[in-house]
This record gives C-alpha cells, sequence and structure tokens, in this order.
C-alpha cells in the first residue's frame, strides 16, 4: 500500500514508521520539518494549519496516518484546540479531493459521564471530523503511552527522577490504563490494513492494567529501584502543581497544565474487542516499562538509577 504517515517526528511516528517499511509499504512523510524525520523517507513539506502541501502529499495515497497534535498552541486557552479543528478540517478536505478513503487517527481515552478537559475534547471533536468526513476512517482513542520518547510517560518518569518527595492532587487516585508503544503500533499497524476495520470505527485501545496514577508512578519508582515518599494534595490543586511540576521536570507549563486536566477522573475503555478484532496481544505494564527505561538509558543517562 501507498502510506501517508504524518506526524513521524513525533514519539508514535517514530515508533510506526520502521513497522511500516518492514511490512512493506511504500511510505511518504508529511510535516513541516524536515530535518526531524529520516532521510530514506520520502517527504512533502507543509502545514496542515494553512493546508499547504496537502493536496501534494496526498495524491496516489491509499491509505493516511493522521498523527496531527498541538498540545501547546500559540496564545489563549483555547488555541491548541482550534489549531487541531483547522488541521483536521483541511486533512479530510485534502483526502477527498485526492479519494483517499482509509485515515487512521490516535486520539485520547474519554471519561465516561464526566466533563471533558480542553485537551480531550479536542482530541474528540478531531474523531469527529474525520469519521463524519472520510467513509473508511480509524479513530484509535489510548490513555498513556509507555514509551521510551512518551511525552507523558517521560514526564512521570523525570518527576520520580528529580522529586525526593511525590507531590500529588486529588487524581492521583483516579484509574486509567496505560498502554505500551509497541501495542500502539501493533494497532495503528493492523488498522490500515484490516479489512473489517472501516466504515467510521472507533476503538478504544488499552494495556491490560488497570492502575491508579499513583500506582502508575509507585511502580514507575519501583523499577527505577529509587524510594520516593508521597505528598497527597486536596482536590483543587492541580493549577498549583502543574507548573511546578513542569518546571521540575523540564516541561512547558502549556503542555502539562492541559495533560493534568485530562487526569480529573477515570480514563478506561469503553469496550474489550479492540485486541480480537486488530489482532494485537497486549504487554503488561511493568515489562513496557521495563523496557521504556532501557530503550532510554541507551540514549542517555537517568540520575535516579
Amino acid at each position: 500500500m501507498r502510506i501517508l504517515l504524518t506526524g513521524a517526528s513525533g514519539s508514535i511516528g517514530a515508533a510506526l514508521h520502521p513497522a511500516l517499511v518492514a511490512a512493506g509499504h511504500e511510505l511518504r512523510g508529511f510535516g513541516r520539518d524536515r530535518s526531524r524525520v529520516p532521510a530514506t523517507l520520502p517527504f512533502v513539506s507543509g502545514d496542515a494549519i494553512t493546508g499547504a502541501g496537502l493536496d501534494e502529499a496526498l495524491a496516489g495515497i491509499d491509505a493516511a496516518y493522521f498523527l496531527i497534535h498541538s498540545m501547546e498552541g500559540g496564545a489563549g486557552r483555547g488555541a491548541f484546540a482550534d489549531n487541531e479543528r483547522i488541521a483536521a478540517e483541511n486533512f479530510v478536505a485534502a483526502a477527498q479531493r485526492a479519494g483517499v478513503r482509509r485515515v487512521i487517527y490516535l486520539g485520547g481515552l474519554v471519561p465516561q459521564g464526566q466533563a471533558l478537559s480542553r485537551h480531550l475534547g479536542s482530541r474528540l471533536e478531531v474523531e469527529r471530523i474525520l469519521l463524519a468526513g472520510l467513509p473508511e476512517a480509524v479513530a484509535l482513542r489510548a490513555s498513556i503511552v509507555i514509551g521510551a520518547r512518551s511525552r507523558s510517560f517521560r514526564f512521570l518518569v523525570h518527576l520520580v527522577e528529580r522529586m525526593k518527595v511525590l507531590a500529588l492532587p486529588a487524581w492521583r487516585d483516579h484509574r486509567t490504563q496505560p498502554i505500551d508503544v509497541r501495542d500502539v503500533r501493533a494497532f495503528l499497524l493492523s488498522s490500515a490494513t484490516t479489512p473489517h476495520a472501516r466504515g467510521g470505527l472507533s476503538l478504544d485501545i488499552a494495556g491490560p492494567d488497570i492502575l491508579t496514577y499513583g500506582q502508575m508512578i509507585e511502580r514507575i519508582a519501583d523499577l527505577m529501584l529509587v524510594r520516593r515518599r508521597a505528598l497527597n494534595f486536596g482536590r483543587n490543586a492541580t493549577p498549583i502543581v502543574a507548573p511546578v511540576a513542569a518546571a521540575l521536570a523540564g516541561e512547558q507549563a502549556g503542555f502539562i497544565g492541559p495533560l493534568m486536566e485530562s487526569l480529573s477522573s477515570d480514563l478506561l475503555p469503553r469496550d474489550d474487542r479492540a485486541p480480537a478484532l486488530l489482532g494485537v496481544r497486549l504487554h503488561r505494564f511493568d515489562s513496557a516499562v521495563e523496557r521504556a527505561l532501557r530503550e532510554w538509558e541507551a540514549r542517555e543517562s537517568l540520575a535516579a538509577r
């Protein structure tokens, strides 16, 4: 198949790229910065927000991965959501002009019966736009991805590494099902080719372990062989903790704030049909973390180890 890969420089795109090549697909990349992707990847420079380059990128393509996310955005609280919506609308219009029917998107798990954070509300709106505009679109929803390049996982590791006392707001008690980046890659790969995974399909993908965020951090600390004492903050402490945590982890507050807002309730899958439907076997949480830490340490040191 001739496949377009957007977001090739991100953690998911970088993991998916070699798998698509190994599967024998003819690959083309799209993005704003050619220097951030391997030189061997045929590439079209452009910008989904302005629409530049999309027609060229999608010409002759059988399936496309829409892995374009904008967490921080520009000025204003809703800027990243506006950017994501505009990018999705431009992508759908260009895909329709090119006759591309299958587009695969990776968004976030949605809390059941709860108000959506800015981050998750934006991801759900992008999903809606893609599924409404393209007849064979597939939308996958995931929680925290465990991988050496995953921004959310790196944030948690840096907290464990740099904070002797872990100050956690009330979201520490909310549950989710983190997923190994290897399993995300397998789900994405299968979504492009599985015949019955079509027709405006939305699937939740999740690892086999249900953990609170506090338990996740404790397990990461254990696997890093360090001891950390937890200090529990009250329910409304996220606005206070988020900028401090961002500074300690070397992250942007504009990323950590919306991320922490998304932890304000349980994030669990609607059902467990995705592994059987797409033929994916799942890795356990500890295995995912251990592999991610090994891969991380092969490239850079961890002070806490």
